[in-house]
């Protein structure tokens, strides 16, 4: 067990190394109302910082600001151990070089008071290979968010092999506090999860242009006026279920699982086994929640109207 502060009486926050993404997390943090301490010994870090936050700044007051909230609560440290010091929570957001978090991660540790999460940004390290300098490497914790951080909802949470569970779950309760929606990933899995299925859909659109099959302008509109309306209210595995008709996920596989080894991608389609047909009609099935057929269809639709008549005002603002 930890004495961490529970994170919900955090009040204050260091953010460590402050470029795209760890300002991002400092302007995030400072429109949900905490005191942020920012330390990067990059030169003009600081003023690249400021600029980057002011920037952030209207967007996250047309979101809603916490009580408090205010620029002024940003505060510049000196030293990495004055950033550290006295805080509730520490968002590392270093470049990804492996020896660079090693070292950082490690520095963090040794002036940061016993109990407190330290969470990395990193896109692509496992936290298993970035904690082995680390003194109390049960606290470190992966926190992937996605850019800009004050914007984008998401955030995956893991732990390292040496990582205790009680700083996995403490990181996940802090970042659902402050606003994000938390991915607590069961295992180190190398991309994440985001990365990787973006990461796919990336691949196949390269391959596209390389063999002159598609243009990238081609390829952007099949994905904004076509599956990505839906996404944004049900991810691809609720878009399959509700393919399959009332039959759900069960029809879906039976019906179009041959259609898996059509050579349509460049990626090898995994064997439908009886495992992974289970697998995924209950995870559909746990993620509709008692929602009908019926039910489903209604909320896609709803929701994909509301995204088309917001797109609909933004592009004719942008006509206008």
């Amino acid at each position: 067990m930890s004495a961490a502060t529970p994170p919900q009486e955090v009040t204050t926050i260091a953010c460590i190394a402050t470029g795209v993404i760890g300002g991002g997390w400092a302007a995030h943090f400072l429109a949900r109302g905490y005191a942020v301490r920012a330390w990067d010994p990059g030169e003009g870090s600081a003023e690249r910082l400021s600029r980057l936050v002011e920037a952030a700044w209207p967007a996250l007051t047309e979101l809603g600001l916490a009580d408090g909230a205010s620029l002024d609560n940003l505060t510049v440290a000196p030293t990495l151990a004055d950033a550290v010091d006295g805080v509730g929570f520490v968002q590392e957001s270093a470049p990804e070089s492996l020896s660079v978090k090693r070292r950082l991660l490690a520095d963090i540790d040794a002036a940061t008071a016993s109990g407190v999460v330290i969470a990395s940004s990193t896109s692509g390290f496992a936290m298993t290979d970035m904690q082995v300098d680390a003194t109390t490497p049960e606290r470190l914790v992966v926190g992937h968010p996605f850019n800009p951080p004050y914007l984008i909802p998401l955030v995956e949470v893991v732990g390292g092999e040496r990582t205790e569970r009680w700083a996995v779950d403490w990181a996940s309760d802090f970042y659902r506090h402050v606003g994000k929606s938390v991915i607590t990933m069961d295992r180190e899995l190398p991309g994440f999860i985001a990365n990787r299925l973006q990461e796919a859909l990336w691949r196949e659109a390269l391959h596209m242009v390389a063999n002159g099959e598609a243009t990238p302008e081609q390829i952007d509109t099949a994905i904004t006026d076509g599956p990505g309306l839906r996404w944004p209210v049900q991810g691809p595995c609720l878009t399959f279920h509700l393919a399959g008709g009332e039959g759900g996920m069960a029809h879906m596989l039976d019906h179009f699982g041959p259609s898996l080894q059509e050579p349509w991608t460049r990626l090898e389609a995994p064997e439908l086994t009886q495992q992974l047909r289970e697998d995924m009609v209950a995870g559909c099935e746990s993620e509709a929640a008692g929602r009908t057929f019926a039910d489903l269809v209604a909320e896609r639709d709803r929701g994909v109207i509301a995204i088309q008549r917001a797109l609909r005002r933004l592009r004719e603002g942008h006509d206008g």
